[in-house]
Parts: C-alpha cells; sequence; structure tokens
C-alpha cells in the first residue's frame, strides 16, 4: 500500500490526528508535518507531510465525518479536511511513512482481572495483529508472521479472553486457514512445554472448531496442568520482540523507570526461590504522542493452583 492510499483509508475512516506546532494558529514555514497513522504497544507511525505550510483552522478535539479534497498546486500537492465549519489546508512536496518499532513482550495493561496472565498474551497477541493488518509483513519478524495467526484462534484471542473491556474490543474476521495455522503454532509450543494432553485438545479442536468446543479450550487452558504452555508461549512472544528497542521517555523517566526495574528484579527473585513465574512487565504512555497512561512497572505473578492458575499482579513503586 502506498502513503497516499494510506492517507486515503485514513481520512475514509473520518480519522485526522495531525500534530501541528503549539504556538500559532497558522503558518506559512515549510516544517515537516505528522499526521498519526497507526499507535499501539508496538509501534508509533506516522504519515509525514514533507515541507509542508498550512493554511486554516485545526480542530483537535474534533470527532465526525470529515470532507476531503485532494489536488496539485505547481510542484505541490494539496489537501483540503473540513472539519464542520472549519477547513485547513496542507501544501506539501512529498508524502511519507515514519515508523517507531518497540519491544511490546514486557508490556501490560491490567483492565480486566482474573486470568491475567492469558489476557496479556491475548493483548500482545492482538496488538500483533494490528501491526501485521496495518503495515503488513515488512514491519514483523519470521516468528512474528506466524505469531500473528493466534490471533485468529478464538480460544486464545479476544473471544475467550479480554485483554480490554468489551466496549473497547473491536473483533475482526477470522479465516479458517489461519485459525488452522494458528493450531499449528499452539501444537508446535504445547510438544515444546511437553504438554502432550493439550496436543491431542488442539487437534481435537483442529476437527471439532464448533463454539462449545472453543468454550472448552479456552477454558482448559488456565487449568494447573497447562501452566507450561502459558510459560512457553510467554517466553516465545518476549523472545521474538526483544529484537525492538524499548521506548525511551528523557533522562527523567528513564531514571524512574530505572529504579523500578531495580525494585521489581529484586521482587522477582523473592518470588521465583518460592516456585512462582514472575514476569515484569510495564505500561507505557506514547513518547510522540503523548496519551493518558502513566508509565508503571508491574509484577505479573502465576502459580500452580490445585485445578487452576493462581495470576496475582504487584505494582512497584
Amino acid at each position: 500500500m502506498t502513503t497516499y492510499e494510506m492517507l486515503q483509508e485514513l481520512l475514509a475512516q473520518n480519522e485526522f490526528e495531525l500534530l501541528l506546532p503549539k504556538e500559532c494558529a497558522s503558518n506559512t514555514t515549510e516544517q515537516d508535518l505528522r499526521l498519526v497513522y497507526q499507535m499501539n504497544d508496538t509501534i508509533e507511525s506516522f504519515l509525514v507531510f514533507r515541507e509542508a505550510v498550512w493554511t486554516g483552522i485545526y480542530k483537535e478535539d474534533y470527532e465526525g465525518e470529515l470532507e476531503v479534497s485532494y489536488g496539485r498546486d505547481n510542484d505541490r500537492y494539496v489537501l483540503g479536511v473540513r472539519q464542520g465549519d472549519s477547513v485547513i489546508t496542507l501544501f506539501y512536496r512529498k508524502l511519507e511513512l515514519e515508523v517507531n518499532l518497540y519491544n511490546y513482550g514486557e508490556i501490560a495493561h491490567f483492565w480486566v482481572p482474573r486470568y491475567e496472565n492469558l489476557r496479556q498474551l491475548e493483548f500482545r497477541i492482538a496488538v500483533l495483529w494490528d501491526k501485521y493488518t496495518y503495515l503488513g509483513e515488512d514491519y514483523c519478524s519470521a516468528g512474528e508472521k506466524r505469531l500473528v495467526h493466534l490471533a485468529d484462534v478464538p480460544a486464545l484471542n479476544f473471544c475467550s479472553y479480554c485483554a480490554a473491556p468489551e466496549q473497547y474490543m473491536v473483533p475482526h474476521e477470522m479465516p479458517k486457514e489461519s485459525f488452522l495455522q494458528g493450531l499449528d503454532v499452539m501444537e508446535e509450543l504445547a510438544h515444546k512445554a511437553g504438554d502432550f494432553l493439550l496436543v491431542w485438545m488442539i487437534r481435537f479442536y483442529r476437527r471439532h472448531s464448533s463454539p462449545l468446543v472453543t468454550k472448552w479450550m479456552a477454558h482448559i487452558l488456565h487449568h494447573s496442568i497447562h501452566f507450561g504452555f502459558v510459560k512457553v508461549l510467554t517466553e516465545t512472544i518476549k523472545k521474538e520482540t526483544a529484537i525492538y528497542p524499548r521506548r525511551s521517555f528523557g533522562e527523567s523517566g528513564d531514571a524512574r523507570l530505572a529504579r523500578c526495574l531495580e525494585k521489581a528484579r529484586a521482587r522477582q527473585k523473592e518470588l521465583e526461590a518460592s516456585g512462582a513465574y514472575v514476569e515484569i512487565v510495564r505500561q507505557e504512555p506514547f513518547t510522540i504522542v503523548r496519551d493518558q497512561l502513566d508509565l508503571k512497572v508491574y509484577l505479573l505473578i502465576s502459580r500452580r493452583g490445585i485445578v487452576n492458575q493462581k495470576v496475582r499482579v504487584e505494582e512497584i513503586y
């Protein structure tokens, strides 16, 4: 997909989050202007209007339908966007895609309680699916291209373990071919974990993928007997995402994060000595476009129970 097609797609969805200088209402000095394209914990990406000038008024908080026009003015492109009763017009030389990829294997958001370990797996797979869908396989590793098919396995995805409240979920179509490829990945990881009962169950699920069997499969994933599979999947995602950098939050923010991580590692050793599986995870705000999330560090603590896995969360201050 070209950057022009990306722009058209974005505006057709009535999405137009433009990052303009705060100090003035209009600007005739050529500069690069960013338009938010895709933002999640895997990526911060923008369509960049190179050597742009603009006139009119941009409504930062506008929500509603957009009227859009495209044109040329000698050697420059022209984009006009009407937001209700106001119009902003951009004149620019070139439209380019800027992509910043990040490590998301240690990211967590604890919005929905119970079985948080499985919900965080669903979340990481979901944001990978977003990256793969909107930006394509060129921005994914070979391992991620396999893991992304887990997003189409209902027993593991938002159908069973939503990481976010239901009103924020955006369901997607789940092609049968991708579902089967996702089961291939699950079976491979179950073998790696030595969970041969789960291997048999996955093969049964492959032949009988009814809603009832999906519900049964989702239910057994939080049983203690499949603790090893959950751990192997978690570590696999962390390994695949370790190739990407962490976000930086400036000198003071990075120093605060380092202090929290030091405390978290000490607490992790203490808990692991008692037999727990402990992940150090973070909640991170975006870097270029600031959002409402705070930078936080947590411990995600999992243990084998008599029947079900026991999971709890500790926040590190």
